[in-house]
């Protein structure tokens, strides 16, 4: 089976909005991506708008012909711009103002009950629902008791344990090990909740394969080493070396 690769383009508007110029487009970089394979674009519209404004939900749900995933707090706020904007998937995920990127999955047995009332309403929209968890039987059976239709199992500690020196040591590898076994785990499980799985968060070209190889994943949203890339490939070459990565790991 293969994973849909949806590539989020955040970061371009975060170079954008260093300058409050009028470039790079976000639009731009969403059809670069579909043209180089994407199946799809996903972005954050957080509260404090450090990155994508309103307005480029707006322009991408125009412009975008394969799938528009937009990330986002439980909010009415939110709840407000997804049933205006009509994006192809809502993905709830928790959010501080004061991080530099989402730290972790968000917690729907803490929060079950704002969680269950936004995806009510974001359903009731025709919405479908992904809640960005972490990989965590709990969570797995609280986001199926909300509703949800599909977890994005969080991908955060595996990928922390890969990086650098600490993929090389036993201890790293110990727990890159252990993460992905808690990877497989979550995602088997929620496939027998009948939830639609997903992964993201800090995956690369080099720690991609063993994720992208669990069968129940089917969609993977990978933003920032992509978009690293792109700035000494290019674009369209950095999504087709991450599709292919994927590809390869599901043949």
């Amino acid at each position: 089976m293969t994973a849909r690769l949806n590539v989020n383009i955040d970061h371009v508007a975060t170079v954008r909005q260093a300058r409050r110029a009028p470039e790079p487009s976000v639009v731009a970089a969403a059809m670069l991506c579909e043209e180089a394979g994407a199946d799809g674009v996903t972005v954050h519209l957080r509260g404090d708008r450090r990155h994508i404004q309103d307005e480029d939900i707006y322009a991408l749900r125009r412009t975008v012909t394969t799938y528009l995933n937009v990330e986002m707090a439980a909010t009415e706020e939110m709840i407000t711009v997804a049933a205006d904007a009509r994006p192809d998937a809502v993905t709830l995920v928790a959010e501080r103002p004061d991080e530099i990127t989402t730290e972790g999955g968000l917690d729907a047995v803490a929060n079950f009950d704002v969680v269950c009332r936004t995806v009510d309403q974001l359903r009731e929209c025709g919405l479908f629902v992904s809640l960005f968890i972490d990989p965590d039987p709990r969570q797995i059976e609280a986001a199926q008791k909300a509703g949800a239709q599909q977890v994005e199992l969080c991908t955060a500690a595996y990928a922390e344990a890969t990086l650098g020196a600490r993929a090389i040591h036993s201890e790293g590898r110990a727990r890159a090990v252990a993460e992905l076994q808690r990877l497989r785990e979550a995602a088997a499980l929620a496939a027998q909740y009948g939830l639609h799985v997903a992964a993201g968060h800090g995956l690369t070209y080099r720690n991609v394969s063993e994720v992208a190889a669990v069968p129940e994943i089917t969609e993977f949203n990978i933003g920032h080493n992509i978009i690293a890339r792109a700035v000494l490939t290019g674009l369209s070459e950095a999504v087709r070396e991450m599709r292919a990565r994927i590809r390869e790991a599901k043949s």
